[in-house]
């Protein structure tokens, strides 16, 4: 069981930081570089939702794997910091994903008309950059996620 578990937990952590590493800093930036804005940001408003939800997924599992392993471990300090962190990556990932994600793919059509793009930018760019910022700290949590991991793999 003990093996499940750690499996798991490192699987959905790989795959998290992965997959925001890869959509910030080779996905996002390729789609908006090879297309025009309007479709780039259509493109990008598909990616979106399949996108939060492999974070809920991989921040469920990974805050039930570490808490798990937690109470399991004999010293538990340094597995109450992995939760708590994880638990935060996951809250924020939920608050971007629910609450931002929606209000800017509501946003992004308007970007482009005439009539309301002027009224509209101050708001979708204030989202974006919170996203940014969101994502950003997940990212930063995961790495140190990941370098608690690997202080506990140590031999």
């Amino acid at each position: 069981m003990l093996t499940l578990i750690k499996s798991l937990y490192l699987l959905s952590l790989i795959v998290w930081i992965g997959t925001i590493v890869f959509f910030s800093f080779v996905g996002a930036p390729g789609i908006f570089r090879s297309l025009s804005p309007v479709d780039a940001g259509k493109v990008v408003g598909v990616i979106f939702p399949n996108y939060y939800i492999l974070g809920y997924v991989c921040g469920t599992i990974l805050l039930l794997a570490a808490a798990w392993l937690r109470n399991a471990a004999a010293s538990q300090g340094e597995w109450s910091l992995v939760t708590a962190l994880a638990g935060l990556m996951l809250a924020l990932t939920l608050y971007a994903g629910l609450a931002i994600q929606p209000r800017a793919a509501a946003l992004r059509p308007q970007l482009h008309e005439e009539a309301t793009a002027a009224t509209v930018k101050p708001e979708f760019d204030r989202l974006h950059h919170r996203a940014v910022q969101l994502n950003a700290a997940v990212l930063l949590a995961g790495l140190v996620v990941t370098i608690l991991t690997a202080r506990s793999l140590k031999p």
